[in-house]
């Protein structure tokens, strides 16, 4: 494996890791883990194995950016990965256990990533956010719509225009003006909904802050980026999984594994390239 290219202090140049992961185009491929995710067997292990099984999947790798909230998932992920970047979370609070949902530290996290998001973008680079409770089997930035700004995953997906409750765990976005603008009143919207978290907001603000940027918003179908919510598995299209609509890191990671079982067992005896 390469030399990790890593940043462990505010003060280095996180666009200097952006450059060596992005694609052609400047997009990265970014996951957030903290200790608990990245512990052996855990979920980042199932999600880069994902990506060595999926279909043309494993050179994405290189584009991959993950994104840890503590020193000990920093060192996990240099053991298993090249490129890793630390984020001070700030504030004292401990980071490194599994957060139960909607508590505060769970809050600060989807809000911290939401900011991060932003930085990105304002370095110049597109992203392809993927929760580390998603599996990969083939490239869904081929599913991407060309045509839109912002694109995010859903529980419910009815048409690219509208879909239940948005889910901020699968999220591409490209690098312009009228995105950063967007992600920039998205998160001083937070304040407008306390104790809320990003895809709550996100479903309260969308409408107008793309009316109001000139931002395209549009959502992912399921049939492609299936999840537990709207589990729809048909694996001659499916390009992601998401263990959403789930509580318990134990239980995302039996259903995981078993989706990752059934997904092998579907490349053995199909040719699955479409």
């Amino acid at each position: 494996m390469a030399a990790a290219a890593t940043s462990t202090t505010p003060g280095d140049d996180l666009a200097v890791l952006l450059r060596s992961a992005a694609m052609e185009d400047n997009t990265v491929i970014m996951t957030f883990t903290n200790e608990a995710m990245t512990a052996a067997g855990s979920l980042l292990d199932l999600f880069l194995e994902s990506f060595r099984v999926g279909d043309k999947t494993e050179p994405l790798l290189k584009h991959l950016v993950i994104v840890a909230m503590d020193s000990k998932a920093l060192e996990q992920c240099k053991r298993v990965h090249p490129l890793c970047y630390r984020l001070d979370m700030g504030g004292g609070t401990n980071f490194t256990a599994e957060k139960a949902f909607m508590s505060k530290e769970y809050l600060d996290i989807m809000w911290a990533r939401n900011k991060f998001q932003t930085r990105v973008l304002e370095l110049g680079y597109g992203f392809l956010f993927s929760d580390v409770d998603i599996v990969w089997f083939r490239n869904p930035l081929l599913q991407v719509p060309v045509d839109a700004d912002i694109t995010i995953s859903c529980d419910k997906y009815y048409d690219k225009y509208y879909g239940e409750d948005a889910n901020g765990g699968f999220l591409h976005a490209k690098p312009n003006n009228r995105t950063i603008r967007f992600f920039k009143d998205w998160y001083e919207a937070r304040t407008k909904y306390p104790r809320r978290h990003d895809q709550y907001v996100f479903s309260k603000v969308a409408q107008d802050l793309s009316m109001r940027h000139g931002t395209a918003v549009l959502f992912i179908d399921t049939a492609y980026f299936g999840s537990h919510c709207q589990p729809k598995k048909d694996f001659r299209r499916l390009c992601t999984f998401h263990a959403n609509c789930l509580k318990g890191m134990t239980n995302k990671l039996e259903l995981l594994h078993d989706i990752m079982g059934e997904w092998k067992q579907f490349r053995n005896n199909t040719s699955v390239s479409q």
